[in-house]
């Protein structure tokens, strides 16, 4: 149990114990002592004040004297200022904690608590590569799905797949237009890469054309669909949906080699999934719950035949969900694939990881799942996330000058590469050891930067600022990974396991000592709270916390020339489980940490 939890249990019962209305008081707040007065953790005496008739001082006094004289080894001594009853816990509860958890590689997470959380994410378009803004939406989504699976959950890890329409057909009629036969294997072209070259020559050609057409003095809105290689894709998509053979073959094709390209991104970023979806397998969906929902009256239907659902009386407004040629928009495509999921695997909640501009499109999924009574309905929740710019702008798309997601990564490790061997610190490592150093340096550098910000938030990135020693960045924290992981290697059996915890020398800890192990006990509680929250920036900002206190700690008490035995085992066990927990949490966000650094 965790202290603020256990606090909280000891003060409820000195509460009901020492006054008759006491047993009623449910809200209590417990909050660390800030640092300017003595103390622990704090009581807020203000929320019971009244209803216990008692002036803030005397309460105060009064609770406080029950708690240290009924709970001796849990607290020592306490002081109350105004409202606050500020309560120091004991060196003994805190060097106690510190033995049972040190081995505990297991710390901080929890046991299977029955419920099931599905996580989509990526869902990326197959005519062309991964870009930053996938980046930030997978490392979001694994690492929600991870913290998830620490709080007890089972996870489920979904994306799906963009694999029709339009944008497939233009990837599809500019290869036919102007490849010659050529293929990622005879060109040596990453298989994503190569279908988005051609999306971006169809836009190229398409903009020729229109041009063209409007120097024959045809109005723009006309050339626009006139433009043959526009009205060629457009037949193209009519042929798949009619299922012509040879269109389908080569849609399959081109579809396998972006499929090819995506797996390696994936495999460089540790992005994986538990089922994909395909939306040339979900399109269909959901055309039987538009009939159901015309009979239930959810739905209503237009003079042209098309139908729509009245929003208005919820604040939103109408919104189609069949057009009038029977064919399935989008919305309705997710309620089918929302159906789908929850019959393969029964989610307790489906979370979304869809950028903030499809805020609107979730409100309204979530709302008429709702008025069809489907079961997967409350479960629904829409992750929403925030854009990623650069130091030179907004990222274009369509243009070809996307910045893409594999050349970010590339740019990263150099960056790792040229920093590592500014800091002199390449001696002793083989090349492949190198190679491996550098990214994990660079791409974790890239992970953190995009997690630890709040998901809601836009955001500036900065590849130079991303790899910093000294910076809020993950190359700080896996140093001091690195760090820990020297001091234990030259103790390799050092650390002992004593049967009594009954040693005063040990049990006195110093402030920096006791600073870090109240930042260690957090740890549970901060994976509870990123969890609640769906925020893997709140584990990010714990883990650099940790590290700067380690790293606080380090630099004015030594281990290996500790003043006494005691003290030498009391710190590298500090060590040894800052070290777990430094992995730990990092892993929680997919990124690797260096033996040695």
């Amino acid at each position: 149990m965790d202290i603020i939890s256990q606090i909280r249990i000891v003060t409820l019962q000195a509460l009901s114990e020492l006054y008759p209305s006491g047993r009623d008081i449910q809200d209590l707040q417990v909050n660390e002592t800030k640092p300017e007065f003595e103390g622990d953790y704090t009581i807020v005496l203000f929320s019971f004040v009244k209803s216990l008739k008692k002036s803030p001082e005397l309460l105060g006094n009064e609770l406080g004297q029950a708690l240290v004289s009924r709970h001796p080894t849990l607290f020592t001594s306490f002081n109350v200022i105004k409202g606050f009853l500020n309560l120091v816990v004991s060196d003994a509860w805190w060097t106690r904690f510190l033995q049972e958890q040190y081995a505990n590689t297991a710390f901080g997470r929890k046991g299977n608590n029955g419920q099931r959380v599905m996580v989509e994410y990526s869902s990326p378009n197959t005519n062309k590569p991964l870009h930053m803004g996938h980046l930030r939406n997978n490392f979001l989504g694994w690492s929600v799905a991870e913290i998830y699976k620490a709080n007890g959950y089972k996870t489920v890890k979904t994306c799906i797949a963009n694999d029709r329409g339009i944008h497939i057909c233009k990837s599809m009629i500019a290869w036919q237009l102007f490849a010659g036969g050529a293929t990622p294997a005879s060109t040596g072209v990453k298989g994503d890469h190569f279908v988005g070259d051609y999306y971006v020559l169809f836009g190229n050609e398409y903009k020729k054309q229109v041009a063209a057409l409007l120097a024959e003095g045809m109005s723009k809105e006309v050339a626009e669909k006139e433009a043959p290689i526009m009205k060629a894709a457009q037949q193209m998509l009519v042929d798949w949906e009619a299922g012509k053979p040879a269109v389908i073959a080569l849609w399959r094709e081109m579809n396998s080699w972006v499929y090819a390209g995506f797996a390696e991104t994936y495999k460089r970023i540790g992005s994986d999934f538990d089922k994909v979806y395909y939306e040339s397998d979900t399109y269909l969906l959901g055309k039987d719950l538009v009939e159901d929902g015309l009979k239930k009256g959810v739905f209503f239907k237009k003079e042209d035949g098309s139908v729509w659902i009245d929003l208005t009386p919820d604040g939103l407004d109408e919104k189609i969900v069949q057009r009038k040629d029977g064919t399935a928009v989008y919305m309705t495509q997710d309620i089918g694939l929302a159906v789908n999921k929850y019959k393969e695997f029964k989610p307790d909640t489906s979370i979304y990881v869809v950028g903030d501009e499809q805020n609107y499109h979730f409100k309204v999924l979530k709302l008429i799942c709702q008025k069809l009574g489907l079961p997967s309905a409350d479960g629904i929740y829409h992750l929403s996330y925030g854009m990623v710019e650069l130091p030179t702008g907004r990222m274009k798309t369509r243009e070809g000058t996307v910045v893409d997601a594999d050349d970010m990564l590339d740019e990263m490790i150099k960056e790792a590469e040229k920093k590592t061997r500014e800091q002199g610190k390449t001696e002793g490592y083989t090349t492949e050891e190198l190679t491996d150093l550098y990214e994990m340096i660079g791409v974790g550098g890239l992970k953190f930067f995009l997690l630890r910000v709040d998901p809601k938030k836009r955001m500036l990135f900065n590849p130079e600022e991303s790899i910093d020693l000294h910076g809020y960045t993950a190359t700080f924290i896996q140093y001091t990974h690195a760090r820990i992981q020297s001091v234990l290697r030259k103790e390799p059996s050092k650390i002992e396991d004593p049967n009594s915890l009954e040693n005063p020398e040990q049990d006195l800890l110093l402030p920096l000592e006791k600073s870090l192990i109240l930042e260690l006990e957090k740890y549970p509680v901060t994976l509870e709270q990123a969890g609640s929250e769906m925020n893997p920036s709140v584990i990010a900002g714990y883990a650099f916390n940790l590290a700067k206190k380690f790293n606080s700690f380090y630099s004015v008490h030594s281990i290996a020339s500790a003043e006494t035995p005691a003290k030498k085992q009391l710190r590298l066990k500090l060590a040894q489980l800052t070290g777990m927990v430094i992995r730990s949490s990092m892993g929680l966000l997919g990124i690797r940490v260096p033996e040695r650094m």
